[in-house]
């Protein structure tokens, strides 16, 4: 009997562990879905696959090839992972997985990639279009050539060429952009020409004469067509038009060899090769540049060699860099300091009011940076700001210049951060103080340890382990805060405007990096800069990790 009932409670036991693991297969599996779920997922699926069909289309016709494929990639990995029965991690981690690809490593890896470059305002594109661009701004008019009327005409053929009429000699001439299949001849009324009141060319017998609409949408075929006065146009000179009305006669003051890539001018026979090692047109022989129209290349590690043999970066460099570490470890200490003093100030539960207390110390926390940058901006002025007028009293000959100078302006950077800031290290530190046993205040008291005491040597420790992590990531914050530095003071005041790349006194990496970015008076240089936000993603990395090393030998100091 006792058997039989040992078999029957194994059948049972067999029984159970089967249904929990078919109930567990279900919940790894996301469970049963219902119809009105599929629905909605075949829905959702449905746009993005549209979507990500229009984009990979506009990709290929812009030859995006590698781009294209990746999107591809990505959109069948999707339908994929939500269309097949189970695999619920995957569902969840997907879109994470997705957005941390596109934003944050394709991020790196660009600006790394671009760092190896000379990508800029001079370097913006390809060889084909710096080529194109030399070409058209060597265009110059013939001196003393006859002016044309023009008319846009299409043949049987298709092909764009004009009808110009000469107003010299009122001779009508029918010619394309090719010499040899459609050269430039002159046209009668033997060939069917009609001509208008004018005196000019009406129209052609078997051409199609393009109207003002068409004119208009085929403005850039109508105003690149050049069309060659004899065989030769670097000599014979082309005849071209802005508007697709009037036409004149230019000439090209350079001739390009594809075979060379060399451009050579007409004038004085000079020869520019294309250097693409630097991205331009240069003479061999004096290293002159024929123009500043250049191309992107890979130049190694040029930029980064710049960066520390380049006097008038490497000079201003070293003092920005000392200036951010001043403005981040200061930033982090000042309203660490006074979010903790608050904290431990407010850590008393009888208190009267003490939620409106914790309430009002949150608010600067609750405005955007970057309008209490501008309030705070207009509290520093010099002549009419509160702070010198109200709160210091100051009269008209002792006015602090909050942001005319070095001093001054670097304190009220801090002053305002330390207002923006304060509010985070006050609600991490009161999280943290409230983590804390009281028992272990309770046992120093009994001790006899002081409140300092029991502070210093217990409260502190224990907040130290809870919110180092967070110390280093608000001083990495701020030293990459560049909403606070470029809306308060835009970086300045200029320290030596007669450099290259203007620096000014409060600038820090980021902001240095935008000037050298985005102009700072000698153009854009992309390249340059993403030099330096490899450095900058460098030192914060390798802070970060000293940093949670000494975390880490804390927390076991404290076990």
């Amino acid at each position: 009997m006792a058997t039989l009932e040992s078999k029957e409670a194994l059948k049972a036991r067999d029984a159970e562990i089967k249904a929990r693991r078919k109930a567990a297969k279900h919940l790894y599996d996301g469970g049963i879905p219902s119809v009105r779920g599929q629905i909605i997922k075949i829905i959702i699926l449905g746009l993005i696959d549209a979507f990500a069909g229009t984009l990979f289309f506009a990709l290929v016709g812009k030859e995006q090839i590698t781009f294209a494929a990746l999107l591809a990639f990505v959109t069948l990995s999707v339908n994929y992972i939500y269309l097949r029965k189970g695999g619920l991690p995957a569902k969840y981690l997907a879109p994470g997985v997705i957005l941390l690809i596109c934003f944050q490593i394709y991020t790196v890896v660009f600006s790394g990639y671009i760092s190896f470059t000379n990508y800029g305002s001079l370097h913006n594109g390809s060889y084909q279009a710096a080529l194109d661009a030399t070409m058209l701004a060597a265009v110059e008019p013939v001196e003393g050539a006859a002016e044309y009327d023009v008319k846009i005409v299409k043949g049987a053929d298709g092909v764009m060429q004009f009808l110009a009429t000469d107003f010299n000699t009122f001779k009508v001439y029918l010619g394309g952009a090719d010499y040899k299949s459609h050269p430039l001849h002159e046209v009668t009324a033997a060939d069917g020409l009609v001509m208008g009141a004018d005196g000019t060319a009406e129209s052609l017998k078997g051409y199609t004469r393009l109207n003002d609409d068409q004119i208009t949408n085929n403005a850039v075929a109508v105003v690149g067509l050049k069309v060659p006065m004899g065989p030769n146009p670097a000599t014979d000179g082309f005849l071209a038009t802005t508007d697709g009305y009037m036409g004149a006669v230019n000439k090209f003051s350079y001739t390009y060899d594809a075979a060379t890539k060399t451009i050579t001018t007409v004038a004085d026979n000079r020869k520019y090769v294309a250097d693409n090692k630097e991205g331009f047109f240069i003479e061999q022989a004096t290293g002159e540049k024929l123009n500043e129209i250049g191309w992107k290349t890979n130049i190694g590690f040029k930029n980064f060699k710049t960066i520390f043999t380049d006097k008038e970066l490497r000079g201003p460099l070293f003092g920005v860099l000392i200036w951010t570490f001043e403005f981040a470890l200061g930033s982090v200490l000042t309203t660490f300091i006074l979010g903790l003093a608050l904290a431990l100030l407010l850590n008393d539960e009888r208190i009267k009011g003490l939620r409106i207390y914790r309430s009002i110390l949150i608010l600067p926390y609750a405005f955007p940076a970057f309008l209490s940058a501008y309030v705070w901006k207009g509290m520093y002025n010099t002549d009419h700001g509160f702070i010198n007028n109200s709160i210091l009293h100051l009269s008209d000959g002792n006015k602090i210049h909050w942001l005319e100078q070095q001093g001054p302006a670097r304190a009220a950077i801090l002053i305002m951060n330390l207002w923006l800031g304060f509010p985070y290290m006050f609600l991490i530190t009161t999280g943290a103080l409230q983590a804390i046993p009281a028992d272990l205040s309770e046992s120093a008291s009994i001790d006899g340890a002081s409140s300092w005491q029991t502070f210093r040597l217990i409260k502190l420790p224990l907040l130290l382990v809870s919110l180092t992590p967070l110390l280093i990531a608000s001083f990495a914050y701020n030293f990459n805060n560049f909403t606070v530095i470029y809306l308060l003071t835009g970086g300045g005041p200029v320290l030596d405007p007669t450099l290259r790349v203007t620096t000014g006194a409060t600038d820090i990496l980021i902001t240095f990096v935008y000037r050298i970015a985005f102009g700072g008076g000698v153009g854009a240089n992309y390249g340059l800069a993403s030099a330096f936000s490899v450095l900058i993603f460098f030192i914060i990395g390798g802070i970060s990790f000293f940093s949670f090393k000494r975390t880490r030998s804390l927390e076991e100091a404290t076990r």
